[in-house]
C-alpha cells in the first residue's frame, strides 16, 4: 500500500523542516509502512484491502470536515451504488471512532468522537497552518476535524492496520488531502524529530508501561514553542495518587498508570513542558461509548458494575478522562 503514502513521502522529502530530521524519516517510511502493513503479520489484512479495492468511484459534490465527517450529498450515486459502498464499510467492522457519515451510510461508531472534539476545541491553539501529529489516531477520525480545523498537514500514526484501511476507505471518498494514517507506533518516530506545532496524545498514556517515557517522545516530536493536547484516565486524589492496577481495569488488561490530574500535572513539568493546565474533566457515559450497529462487541456498559455504575467490573473508579494542553 505503499502507493497512498506517495504524496506525504514526496512533502516529507522536498520541504522538511529546516533543522529536523523529517527528509530522513521520509527515506525510511517505505520499510515501515511495509512491515506495519505485512500481510504475513496480520492474516486478515488482505480481506481488508479487498473492501478497500472494491469501493466504487464517486465524486463527492460535498465534503465537510468541520462540522463533523460528511461526504456526498443525494444524487451523487444511486441506490445501488450506496448499497455497495455501505456492504464495503461493513466489511471493516468494528469501527470504533467517529461518526461517518458517507454517500448516505452513517457508521455509528462505538466512540462519539465529536463529542471529545467539541470539548477540546475552545482550550488549544488554532490549528490553522499547523503541522500536527496524531498519537494513536485510530481511523483517523480526529485527524480529519483537525484538517476542517485548518491544520497545513495532519499525519496520524497507529499500529492497527485495519484501523489503517478504515482511513483509507474515508480518504478514497474525500480525495487528496495532506493527511495520512501512518501504521507505527510513536516509538518508531525518530528521535529529536522536534517537527510538529501541535501533538494530540488522546486515549493512548494508560496504556503505556512507562509514561514518562511517552511524555519524553511526545516533547521530542514538538518543534519549540509547538503545543501538546494530552487526554487520558485520570482518577480523584492530590499530588502522587497513582492508580496501578493488578489485574484488568474495565475490561482492559493493558491499563498500566491512573493518575490524579494534579500528579500527570506534575509528571508534564518533570518532563520538560511549560505551563501545563488541565482544561477539562468529564466522566465517560454510556451515551458517548457504546455498542452499535458498527461496533457490535462489548463496550462501556459491560464494563462497569452492574448494580454501581461509578465502579469498574472490578471495582475501580470508573472511568474519568481529563484532558491537558502543554507548551514546549
Amino acid at each position: 500500500m505503499i502507493e497512498y503514502y506517495r504524496d506525504l513521502i514526496d512533502a516529507l522529502s522536498r520541504a522538511p523542516v529546516a533543522g529536523t530530521p523529517l527528509a530522513a524519516w521520509a527515506e525510511a517510511l517505505p520499510a515501515q509502512i511495509a512491515a506495519g502493513l505485512s500481510e504475513r503479520r496480520y492474516g486478515d489484512l488482505p480481506q481488508w484491502r479487498r473492501a478497500l479495492a472494491q469501493l466504487p468511484a464517486v465524486d463527492a459534490s460535498e465534503v465537510d470536515l468541520e462540522h463533523g465527517v460528511s461526504i456526498g450529498a443525494s444524487g451523487d450515486c444511486d441506490a445501488a451504488t450506496m448499497q455497495n459502498i455501505e456492504r464495503q464499510l461493513r466489511a471493516l467492522i468494528p469501527w470504533r471512532k467517529g461518526p461517518y457519515q458517507v454517500h448516505g451510510t452513517y457508521i455509528d461508531t462505538e466512540w462519539r468522537s465529536d463529542w471529545k472534539w467539541e470539548r477540546l476545541l475552545p482550550h488549544i491553539a488554532p490549528l490553522q497552518g499547523r503541522l500536527v501529529l496524531d498519537v494513536g489516531c485510530g481511523n483517523g477520525y480526529h485527524g480529519w476535524r483537525m484538517l476542517g480545523a485548518g491544520a497545513r498537514r495532519v499525519i496520524g500514526i497507529d499500529p492497527s492496520p485495519r484501523f489503517v484501511v478504515q482511513f483509507h476507505c474515508i480518504k478514497h471518498f474525500v480525495g487528496r488531502r495532506p493527511i495520512d494514517v501512518l501504521p507505527l507506533g510513536i516509538e518508531q518516530l525518530p528521535a529529536g524529530l522536534e517537527a510538529f506545532d501541535t501533538v494530540f496524545s488522546m486515549g493512548v498514556l494508560y496504556h503505556r508501561r512507562s509514561p514518562m517515557d511517552h511524555l519524553r517522545e511526545l516533547r521530542e516530536s514538538l518543534r519549540p514553542g509547538g503545543q501538546l493536547v494530552l487526554e487520558t484516565l485520570v482518577i480523584e486524589g492530590g499530588l502522587g495518587t497513582v492508580l496501578v492496577p493488578e489485574g484488568r481495569y474495565a475490561m482492559m488488561n493493558n491499563v498500566w498508570f491512573l493518575p490524579s490530574c494534579e500528579t500527570l500535572l506534575s509528571w508534564l513539568r518533570k518532563s520538560g513542558f511549560r505551563n501545563p493546565r488541565v482544561v477539562d474533566v468529564c466522566v465517560t457515559t454510556t451515551a458517548e461509548q457504546r455498542a452499535t450497529d458498527w461496533m457490535r462487541f462489548h463496550s462501556l456498559s459491560d464494563f462497569l458494575d452492574p448494580h454501581n455504575p461509578a465502579l469498574t467490573a472490578e471495582g475501580h473508579p470508573a472511568p474519568t478522562r481529563a484532558l491537558f494542553v502543554a507548551e514546549v
